[in-house]
């Protein structure tokens, strides 16, 4: 039996690599891992973009709560992730070496990937590693990201992976079978196994995190459109499930889970970066009303200063912008083709070059 998928990243979270103690589930990872090497073997790249680095260093050095109240949660978290990251890459190290695949251990924050240049630096790196055969280990430095720098959990950071890596899944692994159309456990309540571009979720999700991790399903279901919207599938799962890898890009039919209908449209490299880095808006360009319903529209536009009523903050050539309407929403994000100083300049004004090309524009 064959798959549509040649590249898929996966993310592991913290609730299907540890145990309810908090404890490093070696079985669980082992079982994961020969799932992967099934799918190498069966001709499916693999990236894998991995929690429990801190879950693990809280169970290798089994701090008293007291030692623990002494740390802020900062400390602890790059206490914790800085030995337990050296025991999540070694356990993957021997578990993947029985079955003859290199590992490569790659960490990152969620500032590598604020402009172009290290976007691609990261993508070349791990492009690299796929042509020789080398299987990626991606994890967030939490180290050294921390309070503003740190994405919101791995999920985002399975995000920017997929959609840098020119993946045709991503499949989100947790400690539930995908997203309930109601409270998991309550009479009735299913899990809906499709959703259609444009399908509003919000009456379905339930703003609770996991016990180890940062995020919870509003995330994920919130990556996944995105993500969904860029032309890639997205699959959330059950990790703890037996077989679940092999069976969701084989048998899908006979696993639950939730998945995420593509966009049919492709959305260019320059745009996916653009797409998940709304965070790194170094200012913001105030449109009128008649530009909001051309920028907004169904044809592609670019952003002319002549629709354009202020500008705030202060930017360089090429750095990331955001576009806002008179209201205060915020439109998108683009990459704008003029400094602060040479914006103001030419607010309102007819016939000069465009503010944000289409080309490097993406709306919400």
């Amino acid at each position: 039996m064959q798959t549509k998928y040649k590249r898929i990243a996966v993310k592991v979270g913290s609730n299907v690599l540890t145990r309810a103690d908090g404890t490093l589930d070696v079985t669980r990872m082992s079982a994961l891992v020969d799932q992967i090497a099934e799918l190498r073997n069966r001709g499916v790249e693999v990236i894998l973009i991995s929690s429990g680095a801190v879950a693990s260093g809280r169970s290798e050095l089994q701090l008293s709560q007291e030692e623990c109240r002494r740390m802020d949660h900062v400390n602890q978290r790059q206490l914790f992730s800085a030995v337990g990251q050296a025991k999540l890459i070694n356990r993957y190290y021997e578990l993947f070496r029985e079955h003859n695949i290199a590992v490569g251990q790659v960490l990152t924050m969620k500032e590598s990937f604020s402009t172009r240049r290290h976007y691609l630096n990261q993508r070349n790196c791990m492009m690299v590693m796929l042509e020789n055969g080398v299987l990626p280990i991606v994890n967030e430095n939490d180290t050294i990201s921390v309070t503003e720098l740190m994405f919101t959990d791995n999920d985002e950071l399975s995000g920017l992976v997929a959609t840098m890596m020119d993946v045709q899944a991503l499949v989100i692994l947790s400690n539930v079978d995908g997203i309930y159309n109601g409270k998991p456990g309550e009479e009735g309540v299913t899990v809906i196994p499709t959703v259609e571009p444009d399908k509003d979720m919000s009456e379905y999700i339930h703003a609770e995190k996991s016990g180890f991790g940062r995020g919870g399903m509003m995330t994920k279901c919130s990556i996944a459109r995105k993500v969904a919207d860029e032309g890639i599938t997205v699959i959330i799962a059950n990790g703890k499930r037996d077989g679940i890898l092999v069976d969701l890009l084989f048998r899908s039919s006979e696993v639950t889970h939730t998945r995420f209908v593509p966009q049919a449209e492709t959305v260019s490299s320059v745009k996916k970066w653009i797409a998940h880095s709304t965070g790194f808006a170094k200012g913001r360009i105030y449109l009128n009303e008649q530009a909001v319903k051309v920028v907004c529209g169904e044809k592609a536009v670019s952003v002319l200063p002549v629709g354009v009523t202020r500008i705030e903050g202060d930017f360089e050539k090429d750095d990331l912008v955001q576009l806002v309407s008179p209201d205060e929403r915020v439109l998108g994000v683009g990459r704008v083709a003029y400094d602060s100083k040479d914006a103001e300049i030419v607010v309102g004004c007819h016939d000069c070059k465009p503010l944000i090309h289409y080309d490097y524009l993406y709306l919400e």
